[in-house]
């Protein structure tokens, strides 16, 4: 890998980031209004249609696309991933961006807890130390026992065990199917479990709002394009400690948009979180 390739990396990397800190403050903003279940419905039908035409474009279409070994996974990939959506945008809705951003970090240190038992991957000392300073770091900004502790605040923590989880799983179905594969059953299942149960909770919506939601779901599919980009030009482990910058451009959103406060604790908790983050990823690429 150049370094000009893993330069552009990084740029495409911080570039995602701030589309996807974008798509969550806009996220945040229509489920302060509306459904859950229905904005995220929405916002699926047109990552379906984004996957779809993506597929449509490369030799063998939809049919070599959607060619899986392991279709079981795949569906309950994609459910996982839309499941695990829907709790995090409650989560803005209940917490706010920063401290729901400043929790839900926590998911590197939670794949690397469970890559051991679930991938049989080997996790030594060190990692281990990292992952248990981590969720010091997590403890930090619950303050359990200090304040009266908020059950909300399990609303993150449970959607950064759900994407941990939804990143195993991936890293799994790797072994067998290619990337294309793995995006398409993500967008087509997902769209398919959020109209089964959305359609049940639509609500009208006013004409400005539509608009929010059409950039709701340009900023989803131009994150995930970036995304793509970013993985063909740079390898994984260069460019992943960048993705930490969505922690600080969504908490810019919340506090400037929102009129959220950073509290002490909480930026001494999601250093401490990032921090531990880092060092597991640079001992996952020294392991290998």
């Amino acid at each position: 890998m150049s370094q000009s390739n893993t330069r552009l990396g990084v740029l495409l990397m911080i570039a995602t980031t701030f589309v996807f800190a974008a798509q969550d403050g806009i996220s945040r903003h229509l489920a302060g209004e509306y459904n859950v279940l229905m904005i995220v419905m929405i916002r699926y039908w047109f990552f379906a249609a984004f996957v779809i035409s993506l597929a449509v474009r490369k030799a063998g279409g939809i049919a070599a696309a959607a060619a899986t070994q392991q279709p079981a996974l795949q569906i309950f990939r994609g459910v996982l991933l839309a499941g695990e959506i829907c709790v995090m945008v409650a989560a803005f809705v209940a917490l706010g961006l920063v401290e729901s951003h400043a929790i839900f970090t926590s998911y590197p240190l939670l794949i690397a807890a469970l890559s051991g038992p679930i991938l049989g991957e080997r996790v030594g000392w060190r990692r281990w130390t990292a992952i248990a300073v981590g969720f010091v770091g997590v403890l930090v900004i619950l303050q359990p026992g200090i304040t009266v502790f908020s059950p909300a605040a399990l609303i993150p923590l449970t959607a950064a065990l759900m994407f941990a989880l939804y990143g195993l799983l991936t890293r799994y179905a790797a072994r067998l199917d290619t990337t294309a594969t793995s995006f398409f059953w993500t967008g087509t299942t997902g769209a398919v479990a959020m109209t089964t149960v959305g359609l049940w909770f639509w609500e009208p919506m006013t004409a400005p709002d539509w608009v929010w939601m059409g950039l709701l779901c340009i900023t989803g599919a131009t994150g995930h394009w970036l995304l793509i980009r970013t993985y063909e030009v740079a390898e994984a482990s260069a460019v992943q400690p960048f993705a930490y910058l969505q922690l600080v451009f969504a908490s810019t959103i919340g506090l400037t948009v929102f009129g959220e406060r950073l509290e002490p604790n909480v930026a001494i908790g999601a250093a401490i979180v990032v921090g531990a983050g880092l060092f597991t990823l640079w001992r996952e690429r020294q392991a290998r």
